[in-house]
């Protein structure tokens, strides 16, 4: 199993009247596959689950990857590279080898416990600005940790 450093960080949430939001703050993946993959970094998180943006970031804030959505499909941009695919899943599946649960984020940030086939989201830290979601299957296993201002 690889090794995580988990770094904290603090988030606002800013919300719009038509219930979507931006959130900011730190995440932690880990995917239990061969070999084994871990990241982390910052995350701004814009939008809604059926339209929105995640923008993934380095430690120290350096952009990396930056993923759109919407009803005809979704889009990741890193550098001047450009990958579309159908919908979120097929494309956080092609980025980190595993659909994660990007809709689902926006409930847990907000202390929701929204469920996800597979996936457990443990909000019992919520408060506190923590959410840890695991998922035994489909395989790989895989652990999501979220460090947000409640």
């Amino acid at each position: 199993m690889a090794l995580l450093l988990f770094m904290t960080a603090c988030a606002t949430p800013v919300h719009s009247p038509d219930g979507a939001g931006i959130w900011q703050g730190r995440l932690a993946l880990q995917l239990d596959g061969e070999p084994p993959q871990a990241y982390s970094g910052g995350f701004e998180l814009r939008g809604s689950a059926t339209q929105g943006e995640l923008r993934l970031s380095t430690p120290l804030g350096q952009a990396l990857a930056e993923v759109r959505w919407d009803a005809s499909g979704a889009e990741l941009r890193r550098g001047q590279q450009l990958t579309r695919r159908g919908n979120l899943d097929e494309l956080t599946r092609d980025l980190t080898g595993t659909a994660l649960p990007v809709v689902a984020m926006f409930d847990w940030l907000h202390g929701r416990d929204t469920r996800v086939d597979g996936w457990e989201a443990d909000l019992s830290r919520h408060a506190e600005g923590r959410v840890t979601a695991r998922r035994s299957q489909p395989a790989p296993a895989a652990q999501l940790r979220l460090v947000f201002m409640p």
